[in-house]
C-alpha cells in the first residue's frame, strides 16, 4: 500500500487567476498518491472541500511535507521560502505574477512540465542563501530577498550608517538602504543602480535608496562578514523583509545581519540557469 505523500499549497490574492493550474495540480495529486494541504486562508480563498485524502483543508502549515507548491509572483513565492527556509522543503511557484524571477514555470509551460513530474522529484534544486537578524525581544527574521530600510512616509530625511565588522562604511542622508542576497539583487537593489548577483554568489549587496550624496556607492560584503545597519537620524526607520514590514529602528539604534548559506531551497526546470532566467525575464520587460 503507497503511503500519500504530503505538499503545502499557496497561492496569490487572484484566485479565479489560478483556478485553472490549481484544478491540474489536484488531478495530478488524484493520480500520485499525494496529498494537498490548504491553510484556512487558502481554503477559503478557493472555496475548497475536503476530497478523499487528496484535499485537506483548514490544515496546520507542517514542516513535514515533500514540497511546497506556490501560485503567484515573487512575493507568494518568498512565502513558500521563507516559511520552509531550514526545513529542506523545495518551493515551485507557478508564474501568475508580473516578473516572477523566481518562478519555475509559467502556466502555459505545464503542459510539457506536468505536476506528476514535480511529484516525482523531476526537477532540481536551487539552494538559495539568506539574510539573517535579530529584532525585537529576540524574533528572527530571514529575508530571502532582502531587507529594506525605509524613512516614515511624510518623515525627515534619514541618516543611515553601516559598517562591516568593526569599520564603518559609509553614513548617508537617504530615503533608505537595501541589503540583499544575490537572489533578491535584481529587485530593489537593481532600481537603486545596484549591481546584479548571479546565483552561487557568496555575498551579499547593501545599496542606498536615493542618497543625498554623489558619492555613495553599492557595496558587495563577504559572506563571513557581520553588517551592522545604524539608525543615526532623529526618527524611527521601518524595517522590511522581502517586501512585508517587521519592525523599526530607533534613533540610535543598530541591526546586525548575517549571511546564511543554503536556507531555503528553490526548485528548477532540469538545465535552468541564472542567465537564461535573467534574459527571459529582463529581455521580455525591455521588449
Amino acid at each position: 500500500m503507497s503511503v500519500r505523500r504530503g505538499v503545502t499549497v499557496f497561492s496569490h490574492a487572484r484566485p479565479l487567476e489560478v483556478a485553472p493550474s490549481l484544478q491540474r495540480l489536484i488531478d495530478a495529486a488524484r493520480a500520485s498518491d499525494v496529498t494537498l494541504r490548504f491553510d484556512p486562508d487558502e481554503t477559503k480563498k478557493h472555496g475548497l472541500t475536503a476530497d478523499d485524502g487528496v484535499i485537506v483543508v483548514d490544515a496546520e502549515v507542517i514542516d513535514e511535507v515533500v514540497l511546497c507548491v506556490a501560485f503567484g509572483g515573487d512575493g507568494t513565492i518568498l512565502r513558500g521560502l521563507r516559511r520552509y527556509a531550514g526545513t529542506g522543503v523545495p518551493v515551485l511557484g507557478v508564474n501568475y505574477g508580473e516578473v516572477g524571477f523566481l518562478a519555475t514555470v509559467e502556466p502555459e509551460e505545464l503542459n510539457g512540465f506536468g505536476f506528476s513530474r514535480a511529484f516525482a522529484g523531476e526537477f532540481e534544486e536551487l539552494p538559495l542563501p539568506a539574510i539573517v537578524f535579530e529584532a525585537g525581544a529576540g524574533i528572527l527574521h530571514k529575508a530571502i530577498n532582502d531587507i529594506s530600510f525605509h524613512r516614515k512616509v511624510g518623515g525627515r530625511v534619514a541618516q543611515l550608517a553601516y559598517g562591516v565588522g568593526d569599520e564603518e562604511v559609509g553614513s548617508v542622508r537617504c530615503d533608505g538602504l537595501a541589503v540583499c542576497t544575490p537572489a533578491g539583487s535584481t529587485g530593489y537593489n537593481l532600481a537603486n543602480g545596484g549591481p546584479v548577483l548571479a546565483w552561487g554568489v557568496e555575498g551579499f549587496c547593501v545599496s542606498f535608496i536615493a542618497p543625498h550624496s554623489l558619492t555613495a556607492r553599492a557595496l558587495v560584503v563577504a559572506p563571513a562578514d557581520t553588517l551592522t545597519v545604524s539608525n543615526r537620524g532623529r526618527e524611527a526607520i521601518d524595517v522590511s523583509v522581502d517586501g512585508r514590514p517587521v519592525c523599526e529602528i530607533a534613533p540610535g539604534e543598530d541591526i546586525n545581519a548575517r549571511f546564511e548559506h543554503e536556507a531555503a531551497y528553490l526548485a528548477q526546470l532540469p538545465g535552468s540557469s541564472f542567465y537564461k532566467r535573467l534574459r527571459a525575464k529582463f529581455g521580455r520587460l525591455s521588449s
